[in-house]
């Protein structure tokens, strides 16, 4: 029987994650998340993302059946009724070194991350949805350069090169996996990407009183359907010990924007304080334009001992050089990923050991971003670990909790080339629950 007081909690939490998720403010404070569509998000929960990103080749895991969104035949695994929600938060220093001039800046955030659930609809199958983050977009940096722009010494005017970004893209998901035999899983997603992409690139000569100043204001409202697809085999060697491979994607496709490019000129007067524009040079409006996503490739393999542990490793790939916007292509680059990790369980079944019960999960991640900045890939490196904290429950009841948390720590870009290099620790906490909500009752 369903119990009303935890679907009405359930729907308190779904609403205001999705409030909190809708919003367009920035959650990130990277000045590369000017290119493309944001930083990209993993689409991970927290016990994936502990295990360094593992997803491909993950169904169940420690016991506990788990979301993963990234490769939707998982869900064939699903067999009790699972909702899991989370925080995140990060703290990142940015750093740059010009001519010998060091200058770094420390920003914190944090907000909801997700919320995601998974009914069983057989023994072998089960429906899943939820949303999460797809995207994140929000940086303001200024550079500066003498003799309007020239860098010629003998003129002193300094020229001001002002960039800003706000907002973010998210993704609501529904998806099927089914199992077909003993080994073979498979799944899709279909979804729904939306949001708000705001861009402001400014020039300003503020050494020259009466000179406009120019603005270029693009903004997209992005809003349409994509697909995930993926499949999982198993070979078991016994009962408990098996090797899965598996394979995902996002396809290819065009989502929706509401595009809009202005470039106007605008001054200050003799207090300082900013005019409204004078003229506008440029107003673009594209109601109907559309945005191209690439095809993202997913490789995994993992071997895993029930109870005990898992281990496995993958290879990501997206064509980001055919990502258009509004018929313009956004000069990325292609990306590819690498990720390692796994997790061990103690003892699951230990009764005077609280920490043999808990999960621990370390991982690596090293990525080549579809960032290229002055021919030089933006690279990514990070290290993860995680731990899975069962909660106390009536050992009577189908109902199990459990508390995930994960640290990403890492490094994105260089200081080379006058380049800005980000030193990052991401935290993510889920809270996990499994329990039986359909089930049919007989009276003798």
């Amino acid at each position: 029987m369903i119990k009303y007081t935890r679907l009405f909690i359930t729907f308190l939490l779904a609403v205001a994650v999705f409030e909190a998720n809708a919003q367009s403010t920035a959650t990130t404070s990277s000045p590369y998340s000017r290119y493309g569509l944001g930083l990209l998000d993993d689409q991970l929960l927290p016990q994936n993302i502990g295990m360094g990103g593992l997803s491909a080749a993950v169904n169940t895991i420690g016991g506990f059946n788990s979301i993963n969104i990234i490769n939707p035949a998982s869900y064939g695994k699903i067999n009790f009724t699972t909702i899991d929600a989370g925080l995140y938060s990060n703290a990142t220093t940015l750093s740059n070194d010009i001519n010998g001039v060091k200058t770094s800046q420390s920003n914190s955030n944090f907000r909801f991350s997700h919320i995601t659930f998974a009914i069983p609809v057989s023994k072998h199958s089960a429906l899943s949805f939820g949303l999460v983050p797809y995207s994140e977009l929000g940086y303001s940096y200024k550079t500066s350069r003498t003799g309007l722009g020239s860098g010629s010494p003998a003129d002193t005017n300094v020229t001001n090169y002002i960039y800003s970004g706000d907002g973010g893209l998210s993704k609501a998901y529904l998806g099927y996996g089914f199992g077909i035999g003993k080994h073979l899983l498979i799944g899709a997603n279909i979804s729904y990407i939306f949001g708000n992409l705001e861009q402001d690139q400014s020039t300003e000569i503020p050494g020259l009183y009466g000179v406009l100043d120019s603005r270029i204001a693009q903004n997209n409202h992005v809003g349409g359907v994509n697909y995930d697809y993926g499949a999982q085999y198993s070979i078991d060697f016994s009962e408990t010990k098996h090797l899965i491979l598996g394979y995902s994607a996002s396809a290819s496709s065009r989502l929706n924007v509401q595009n809009s490019l202005i470039v106007s000129q605008y001054f200050y007067d003799s207090n300082g304080n900013q005019n409204v524009a004078a003229d506008t040079l440029v107003n673009n409006q594209s109601p109907n334009a559309k945005i191209q996503l690439p095809q993202i490739n997913h490789f995994g393999i993992s071997f895993v001992k029930e109870g005990s542990f898992i281990i496995g490793a993958q290879y990501s790939t997206g064509k980001w050089s055919n990502l258009t916007i509004a018929g313009v292509n956004q000069g990325l680059q292609d990306s590819k990923t690498f990720n390692l990790g796994g997790q061990f369980t103690p003892n699951q079944n230990a009764l005077n050991n609280y920490l043999a019960l808990m999960d621990y999960r370390l991982g690596i991640i090293y990525e080549d971003t579809y960032i290229n900045v002055g021919n030089v890939t933006i690279k990514k490196y990070a290290a993860t670990f995680g731990l899975g904290i069962p909660l106390p429950h009536d050992r009577a009841s189908l109902a199990f909790y459990k508390i995930n948390f994960s640290a990403e720590i890492g490094k994105q870009g260089t200081q080379a080339n006058g380049l800005v290099q980000e030193n990052y620790v991401n935290f993510h906490l889920g809270f996990t629950l499994n329990d039986k909500w359909f089930q049919r009752y007989r009276y003798e």
